[in-house]
C-alpha cells in the first residue's frame, strides 16, 4: 500500500496542471458544503442564543386560563390555585438538569407607585424570592441587595433597575430614597442590572419586560411584603435555570405538569402552568433555515458527482497512457489485485487531496462570508471528516472502472502497445 501511495503521488506530480483541473470538481463540491453546512450550524446557534440568550437557560413557567396568560394587572386574582410553597420549590429543583428555581410575582403595571410627586408610569413591579437575582443574572450595581433579614422580619425595601433610575428618579441616586406603593412606604436599598455574560438580544414581549428591560425601568420588592401592598396572596410564577440549553423544553415542560397537578384545585377552572418553551421557537426557526440550505447542500453535491466522472475519465486516458507499464508489470508476474489496487490507490489519493484542499477552501469562505456579511459561522469538525473520506470513496467508486480495466488488460497486447 505504501509503495502504491508513492507511486500515485508520483503521477500526480509529473502531471500536475491535469490533476489539478481533475480535483476541481471535488475542491468545489466539498468547499460549497463546508461554506453551507458551517453557515447553517453558526446561524442556528445565533437563533438559538438570539430567541433564548447567551449563557441564560432560563425557562419560565406561568399560570394560564384556555392557553392564555393569568396577567393579575388586569385579570385579578384567580380562584382555585394554591400558592407555591418552598416544599414544592425544593421539588422542582430536584428535576433533572435544573439548576435553580425562584417564585415570583408580577405587575405589568406597577399602579400607584410614586417617587415624590412623580409616576411611575409603564413601569413594573416584581415581588420575588431569594433566588430570583441569581436565577435571572442579576447583579447589584449600587447599594446592597435583599439579605435573608429582609424576608425574615418583612422590611419594606425595594432594588431598582438603570431605567427606573433614570425614569423614576429622574438620574438621581435612589439609594437610601424612599418610594411609595400603594400607600405603603418603601426604601431602595439597592440598584440593579444584568450581568454581562447575560445577553438576551431577541426575546418574547413577555421575557422582554421580564428581564426588566422595558423603556420605565422595574422595581423588585421581598416576596415576603408583596400581600401587605395588594392585600392578598397571589399564585406565582416559576423561574426554572437549566444547566443545558437543550434540556430547557423537557425540565419547562415537566415543571409545569407538576405544578398544574399539585397547585390548580378546581380541575374545572380551565386553568394550567405553562411553560415559556422559546427552546422549541429557536428549533422550528432552525429548521425553517435548515430545509432552505439542504437544498443548497444537494446543488453542491453535483459538484462532487461532476468531479467524480471527471476522475473517471482521466484515470481511464491514464490507463491508455500506460499500456506497455501495465503490460510489463504483469508480464514479470504482477497479479490482476496488485495491478487493481494500484489505481485505485491512485483515483483515492487524487481525491482525498482534492478532498483536503476543498476544506481549507471551504473554511476560509465560511470565514470571509462571515466577515463581509456578518453571518455567523460554526466550523463544523464532523462535516469536515466526513468531506474528506466522501471525497476518498468518490476515488474509489469512479475509479473502480479504469482499476478493473487496466487489470484486465492481456500483458501480450499491452506490451506490443506503444
Amino acid at each position: 500500500m505504501r509503495e502504491n501511495i508513492r507511486l500515485a503521488f508520483e503521477g500526480i506530480w509529473s502531471h500536475k496542471l491535469r490533476s489539478i483541473l481533475t480535483m476541481l470538481g471535488i475542491i468545489i463540491g466539498i468547499a460549497a458544503i463546508i461554506t453551507i453546512v458551517s453557515t447553517i450550524k453558526g446561524t442556528n446557534e445565533q437563533i438559538k442564543e438570539n430567541l433564548i440568550g447567551a449563557g441564560n437557560n432560563v425557562v419560565t413557567v406561568q399560570l394560564n386560563r384556555n392557553g392564555s396568560m393569568v396577567d393579575m394587572t388586569w385579570d385579578g386574582v384567580p380562584q382555585g390555585v394554591r400558592v407555591i410553597s418552598e416544599e414544592t420549590r425544593k421539588e422542582l429543583e430536584e428535576i433533572h438538569g435544573v439548576e435553580k428555581v425562584s417564585l415570583y410575582t408580577a405587575r405589568t403595571y406597577a399602579e400607584g407607585l410614586y417617587y415624590r410627586n412623580s409616576g411611575f408610569d409603564g413601569g413594573r413591579i416584581f415581588g420575588v424570592d431569594q433566588h430570583y437575582m441569581d436565577v435571572y443574572g442579576y447583579r447589584i450595581k449600587s447599594g446592597r441587595g435583599f439579605t435573608p433579614e429582609d424576608y425574615e422580619t418583612h422590611r419594606k425595601v425595594a432594588l431598582v433597575d438603570g431605567n427606573a433610575v433614570s425614569n423614576l428618579f429622574g438620574g438621581d441616586n435612589p439609594v437610601n430614597q424612599s418610594i411609595e406603593i400603594q400607600g405603603e412606604v418603601f426604601t431602595v436599598v439597592g440598584v440593579v442590572t444584568l450581568s454581562e455574560d447575560f445577553a438576551p438580544a431577541i426575546n418574547t414581549i413577555h421575557d422582554y419586560y421580564l428581564y426588566a428591560d422595558t423603556a420605565a425601568g422595574s422595581v423588585f420588592l421581598p416576596d415576603a411584603v408583596w400581600p401587605s401592598v395588594y392585600q392578598f396572596d397571589e399564585p406565582q410564577s416559576v423561574a426554572i435555570k437549566v444547566s443545558s440549553t437543550d434540556g430547557m423544553t423537557t425540565a419547562g415542560q415537566k415543571a409545569a405538569t407538576m405544578l398544574t397537578e399539585s397547585q390548580i384545585v378546581d380541575p374545572n377552572s380551565k386553568l394550567d402552568y405553562r411553560s415559556q418553551d422559546m427552546l422549541e421557537q429557536a428549533q422550528q426557526l432552525q429548521s425553517m433555515s435548515e430545509s432552505t440550505n439542504t437544498q443548497l447542500i444537494w446543488i453542491a453535491s453535483i459538484s462532487l458527482l461532476v468531479g467524480g466522472i471527471g476522475v473517471m475519465n482521466i484515470m481511464l486516458v491514464s490507463v491508455t497512457e500506460r499500456t506497455s507499464e501495465i503490460g510489463l508489470k504483469k508480464a514479470i508476474g504482477a497479479k490482476k489485485r496488485r495491478i487493481l489496487m494500484q489505481f485505485l490507490t491512485e483515483a483515492a489519493v487524487l481525491t482525498s487531496l482534492g478532498g483536503i484542499i476543498g476544506v481549507i477552501s471551504g473554511v476560509i469562505l465560511a470565514q470571509l462570508i462571515s466577515g463581509m456579511m456578518q453571518i455567523p459561522v460554526a466550523i463544523s469538525i464532523g462535516a469536515i471528516v466526513i468531506a474528506v473520506v466522501f471525497s476518498m470513496l468518490i476515488g474509489v467508486i469512479f475509479g473502480l472502472l479504469p482499476a478493473t480495466k487496466a487489470a484486465k488488460l492481456n500483458p501480450i497486447e499491452a506490451l506490443r502497445r506503444d
